[in-house]
């Protein structure tokens, strides 16, 4: 099997009595558009998101290992960069969508060059993921949390199937800045006006969210910067715009 190799696993029935079918067409539809219609996505995949990855084991100082487990994986980059780290043994990777999972993820992994013999692809529901418990080293997603209709049921399940000891790692949160409260409301009605669920929460959501799963959550400040805007982002971080890694250990005893 050659380094763009992966597997993929059928699964029939996979979505739990909180999803249905056209959850999955709507991530199929809203994931598809942005990857075959938008070249800043393939850009992004290509030249700016692995950074978080660096950011995460160099910065962070997080070292993966094992067997690692990434939800609402879409288009799977971030699966793809970890497969490059030696001491990543496995990765399943896993959506709502077969579609994304068997069409989109290969692509981006030949364009990513990803280990794709550590990787197996299977369609799973992050709020029942049908792993045992304590199976996997860490949990990974990127803009996954703030889309779920409730957000505590699958931090508690990303909590059962993690290891004790294991990891939690989400990235590519929104995350309200500080000087834009006042404008929070507002926008939140043009969101329920448009009919769309509100995604935006502040950090204090974030960690009243992780609390209620039974988890302390870290916050790392993430700059991606480089020079003199290393340092501007450094300071004005949290106040004008907000950037954030979470990171989450589960503690060896209940």
């Amino acid at each position: 099997m050659n380094t763009t190799e992966s597997r993929y696993v059928e699964k029939k029935s996979y979505l739990s009595r909180h999803s249905h079918e056209l959850v999955v067409a709507q991530r199929e539809s809203q994931e598809r558009l942005a990857q075959e219609f938008n070249d800043d996505w393939y850009r992004s995949a290509k030249e700016e998101w692995p950074k978080f990855v660096h950011y995460l084991t160099g910065t962070c100082g997080i070292k993966f290992h094992g067997r690692v487990l990434e939800i609402g994986a879409g288009g799977a980059w971030f699966s793809a960069e970890l497969s490059k780290l030696p001491n990543v043994v496995e990765i399943t990777t896993t959506d709502y969508s077969p579609k994304l999972l068997q069409e989109q993820a290969p692509k981006v992994f030949k364009l990513l060059n990803a280990k794709g013999a550590k990787i197996t692809r299977m369609p799973a529901d992050f709020y029942a993921l049908g792993f045992p418990a304590n199976h996997f080293d860490y949990v990974v997603c990127s803009s996954v949390l703030h889309r779920t209709a409730n957000m505590v049921s699958v931090l508690r399940e990303m909590k059962r199937v993690l290891k004790p000891g294991g990891r939690l790692v989400a990235i590519r949160e929104p995350v309200w800045p500080l000087m834009k409260l006042q404008s929070r409301a507002k926008a939140r009605a043009q969101l329920v006006a448009a009919g769309t669920p509100d995604p935006f929460y502040s950090l204090a959501d974030y960690r009243e969210f992780f609390l209620q799963a039974g988890l302390t959550l870290e916050t790392r400040r993430v700059n991606l910067s480089r020079g003199f805007k290393y340092y501007v982002n450094k300071i004005v971080n949290g106040l004008t715009h907000a950037r954030y890694a979470f990171v989450s250990t589960k503690r060896t005893k209940s």
